[in-house]
């Protein structure tokens, strides 16, 4: 892995935020789940059973596998929706996302992103 710095970014994080994927990124934290309103911020209808998630910074359609520290349990959710608006988090996942990965109110997990998706949104 780069460990050289470049104007106090490392090599990893400019390749993440530039979408560039020669390898898929990976990070670990605290998930929560959300009950959103009506419309994500990518102007679709938010599914409360549907499998996606919001995330701070990956683009819309991304999908990342989102695994479970403690059972091991993975699932893959497409970001839809910008979040989480907390200090410590790094992902919020839809209602039907949550019980697909078997956690309860938070979670450690872990992200792995697998590129965009292949289906088209209209």
């Amino acid at each position: 892995m780069f460990r050289r710095k470049v104007y106090g970014l490392s090599v990893a994080t400019i390749i993440a935020v530039a979408g560039l994927s020669g390898a898929a990124q990976a990070s670990c934290g605290t998930a929560s789940w959300y009950q959103s309103g009506k419309v994500t911020a990518n102007g679709e209808r938010y599914k409360p059973d549907g499998v996606t998630a919001a995330h701070r910074t990956l683009p819309f359609g991304t999908r990342v596998q989102v695994t479970n520290r403690r059972t091991g349990r993975s699932i893959v959710v497409r970001i839809n929706d910008r979040g989480p608006f907390i200090r410590g988090r790094i992902i919020d996942l839809s209602r039907g996302a949550k019980r697909k990965l078997g956690m309860g109110g938070l979670a450690q997990v872990c992200l792995k992103v697998l590129g965009k998706s292949k289906r088209r949104r209209s």
